[in-house]
């Protein structure tokens, strides 16, 4: 067969490259089985992660202070499957598993709402489905259009329960220094210091909630 190896060394190197490949593989899916097996989801947690380096998320993390870049709300989806609510790209629902592992480090950390027992879920899916669909918010504002994903569990939240998780700070009062050059950049030269915002971080900051993981 044509697409196999030929020769010893060409094994050898072929070999090589596919034990590289598993244990890249294996590293990120242990991590991830590890979580799945120590943490027992409820539906409306808070799972945070860091996201792979990028300028973007670099400075979301340095902004705010903190490796926590991104968020998202777990749910069970219509088939009973543990789902992540999510701003990535567009709001949408993402299986747990393949959230966890898409993280930097597999990292997960998890907050729950301490009022959360029985309270009425289905109230919390319809305002999280409510933004299903909406464009990522890159710009960070407070509007509806876009939506961010701290802001998609606070207003989520919000609007099922009537409940502020986390609490909104102008973009000046962070750390936006180090990071003036990009943030003109995405604003097409403008520096929105006024601008409120609600941060992954922030939303940890709350006394509505407790970590559980």
């Amino acid at each position: 067969m044509k697409f196999l190896p030929r020769g010893r060394w060409a094994w050898v190197r072929a070999i090589g490259f596919f034990v590289v490949l598993a244990a890249a593989v294996w590293k990120f899916n242990v991590h991830g089985l590890a979580h799945l097996a120590s943490y027992a989801p409820r539906e409306g947690d808070v799972v945070f992660q860091s996201l792979p380096r990028g300028e973007l998320v670099d400075a979301i993390e340095g902004v705010t202070n903190s490796p926590l870049s991104h968020c998202g709300v777990v749910m069970r989806d219509a088939d009973g499957r543990w789902v992540v609510h999510e701003a990535m790209g567009v709001v949408r629902e993402t299986p747990l598993y393949l959230w966890i592992v898409r993280g930097r480090g597999a990292r997960l950390d998890v907050w729950r709402w301490r009022d959360i027992e029985g309270r009425d879920l289905a109230a919390l899916r319809t305002a999280l489905n409510r933004y299903s669909g909406k464009p990522y918010d890159f710009r960070y504002a407070p509007g509806d259009d876009e939506i961010y994903c701290s802001e998609l569990v606070f207003k989520a939240y919000r609007d099922a329960f009537g409940v502020e998780l986390g609490e909104w700070e102008n973009l000046g009062d962070l750390n936006w220094r180090p990071f003036e050059k990009f943030i003109r950049e995405m604003e097409n030269g403008a520096l929105p210091l006024g601008r409120p915002m609600i941060t992954p971080v922030g939303v940890t900051r709350s006394p509505e909630l407790v970590k559980v993981y």
